[in-house]
């Protein structure tokens, strides 16, 4: 069911509730300019922050857009009942105690007497409309009045009142914090907020995505309207759930999962908060996405060398000008300076603006977006007037060029907040930290998501079974999977007998066991079974032709998981999968171009692909059975687990030599 958060989060009137809570609520709106009534309420007392207050709901001079209830929790849900039924258009529940402290009965209590009513929390600190100044907000914050700007939306109050104290020049439009979201959820109060046309961009403090198919339709429209989103994702280093018996639980879980969703989504995500605040400097300036092609321009040689190598681990590649750029930056430049990407112009032309404009106009021209590091002096100690022509220059270059011009500070402090301001306003996004700087346009060139794209309906946690090895291998063999020929024995006696058509080398394996190779159960390279000793533990055994003409080992697998429907988690297999951690994870549904491109990612992807004149694996055929067993898990519900390690891949094929399957009991 979706809501009409429209009179909430643009309130024509405020009612407040909770007499030191609504002080500061009347407060944060007298300071904020905002125009509307605010209506207290309060059953004895006739004025509360110099304003009339009214006895009940009832008596109110009409039916609140917007609601601050600053009540105990008991009396929140009264006070909601009472509101739904005057028609009110929603309420923020500031008290805390519900299902965060073991009382779920009397959270459902409140969402039931919410009705259609729209109500934030209960346990959430509130919004803050900049746009119009109004505020259902308790507290401090740094915001200012603007006339259009980005969303924050928080998991976290606290961390959401830090980002409104930033003296970056980003101009923030909203702040909205969700609390136990009872009601209202993520994906509902993001397209709540870019609903609005003055908001150009949202960023987000997540702790958990509560319905993950609804978040990937949201995001698909902001992009579908050119806003971006930024996300910082908490909580990656932890399981997303009880870990498995196999290498993709420990390989695909935390992190891995949510950034592939996220990822697929379209939606850029980020590590730190400044650099949240950064990549939305861009989003506000220039959209959800910029292009990969960046040029450098510094007027010191230390500074083109810094930048070069911190953009490394971002991927950044800047790539030479062309022998057109070449000579007519030389003809401006002389012949001392090296033309070269990163550019060091040396300070010849320092304070010529004509001139200035011309080197960063002519580099910026061969590229998709220019990074022009400069560092005012501090205003308050020194003169910053000797480097306005650089400034002015790249605005002058971001114009004419009609492409992304961004002066970067390299220390943060070095761009001072009305600088920042007034940059902003005239189209320029100054980004605060080169680091920082470098991380932000990294996020900002995220490709959109698939349209349409929505990842498969997650099923709850339930008991499992894993399968024996030779019960998974008959699965995938049905599924169009190569694999080993081999026979089964109950005991090593009958193996042997049922071997005798087996051409070695041979592989004995005890089955029952997660992992063969700790537990002693796997012997490789044998000639014959003969004077093989028992496997302690083993429930039966299995012999197999080895595989030969191997290039590459390669994990697989597949799991259920519970926020994002199905992971599939590619990667450099064998008994050091772990080890390597060189995997790449995606969220089904995933086509076979889509694993393909994923895998080019893996940091060993040259090993697989004809490294040093090395013969090239068949990653296709990898990536076939990938499709082939995706397909499977999707029309199999049942299954909970395929993890296939290794795949042994060969110049022309691949075969799963051992698989762990697990089911729903």
């Amino acid at each position: 069911m979706s809501h009409d958060l429209s009179r909430l989060l643009r309130p024509r009137h405020i009612a407040v509730l909770g007499s030191g809570w609504a002080v500061n609520v009347i407060d944060q709106c007298r300071k904020m300019g905002f125009k509307g009534p605010v209506w207290p309420i309060h059953p004895t007392k006739s004025e509360i922050g110099g304003l009339r207050a009214y006895p009940s709901i009832a008596e109110l001079p009409d039916a609140p857009d917007a609601t601050f209830i600053g009540v105990n929790r008991h009396a929140t849900v009264d006070v909601v009942a009472d509101l739904a039924a005057r028609g009110a258009g929603g309420a923020i529940c500031f008290a805390s105690g519900w299902t965060e402290a073991g009382e779920p009965e009397l959270q459902a209590r409140l969402v039931e007497a919410a009705g259609d009513m729209p109500i934030l929390g209960p346990n959430c600190y509130g919004v803050i409309n900049y746009l119009d100044g109004a505020l259902l907000w308790p507290d401090q914050h740094g915001g200012r009045r603007v006339e259009r700007g980005v969303a924050l939306l928080s998991q976290s109050s606290n961390i959401v009142i830090n980002l409104t104290m930033q003296a970056r020049g980003l101009p923030v439009a909203y702040v909205a914090c969700l609390g136990n979201a009872a009601q209202i959820g993520l994906a509902e109060l993001a397209g709540a907020l870019l609903a609005d046309d003055r908001v150009t961009a949202i960023g987000m403090y997540v702790e958990g995505i509560d319905d993950a198919p609804a978040f990937a339709a949201m995001a698909e429209a902001a992009r579908a309207a050119g806003k971006g989103i930024v996300c910082v994702k908490s909580g990656k280093t932890e399981a997303s759930r009880t870990a498995a018996a196999s290498h993709t639980a420990s390989l695909a879980g935390g992190g891995a999962a949510s950034s592939a969703f996220l990822r697929q989504s379209g939606v850029a995500e980020v590590n730190t908060l400044p650099e949240l605040l950064e990549t939305l400097k861009i989003f506000h300036v220039h959209g959800p996405q910029i292009g990969r092609r960046l040029c450098s321009c510094s007027c010191s040689g230390g500074e083109a060398g810094l930048v070069a190598d911190l953009a490394a681990p971002y991927g950044h590649v800047f790539e030479p000008p062309t022998e057109a750029q070449r000579q007519r930056l030389g003809d401006i430049l002389g012949p001392i300076v090296t033309i070269a990407n990163p550019l060091d112009y040396h300070t010849f032309i320092w304070g010529d603006g004509p001139r200035t404009e011309a080197v960063f106009t002519t580099m910026l021209e061969g590229y998709d977006a220019g990074v022009y590091i400069i560092d005012p002096p501090r205003p308050d100690r020194c003169d910053p007037s000797s480097f306005e022509p650089a400034l002015d220059a790249i605005v002058a270059a971001g114009r004419t060029t009609g492409k992304p011009a961004f002066p970067v500070a390299s220390l943060p402090e070095n761009l001072d907040e009305q600088r920042a301001i007034e940059m902003m306003d005239a189209g320029v996004a100054p980004l605060m930290g080169l680091e920082t700087a470098l991380a932000a346009l990294k996020a900002a060139m995220s490709p959109a998501g698939a349209p349409g794209w929505r990842p498969i309906a997650a099923t709850g946690p339930r008991e499992t079974r894993m399968l024996d090895e030779a019960e998974g291998k008959r699965i995938l063999e049905a599924a169009g999977v190569a694999i080993p020929k081999g026979v089964l024995g109950r005991t090593l006696d009958e193996l042997r007998a049922k071997a005798a058509g087996l051409t070695p080398p041979l592989a004995l394996k005890g089955l029952g066991f997660a992992h063969k190779t700790e537990a002693g159960a796997v012997r490789l390279g044998l000639q014959t079974l003969d004077g093989q000793a028992e496997i302690a533990g083993a429930t039966g055994y299995l012999a197999e032709e080895m595989v030969t003409g191997t290039l590459a080992e390669v994990l697989l697998g597949l799991r259920r998981d519970p926020v994002y429907g199905v992971t599939l988690t590619l990667g450099l297999g064998g008994v050091t999968a772990e080890v390597l951690a060189d995997t790449v994870t995606l969220v089904l549904p995933a086509s076979r171009e889509d694993i393909l491109a994923a895998m080019r990612g893996l940091r060993l992807w040259p090993l697989l692909d004809g490294y040093r004149g090395r013969a090239r694996a068949d990653i296709g055929a990898v990536a076939d059975i990938a499709v082939g067993l995706a397909a499977l898990m999707i029309a199999r519900p049942d299954l909970e687990e395929i993890e296939i390690n290794p795949i042994l891949v060969r110049q022309t094929g691949a075969v799963a030599v051992d698989a762990l399957i697990r089911e729903a009991i």
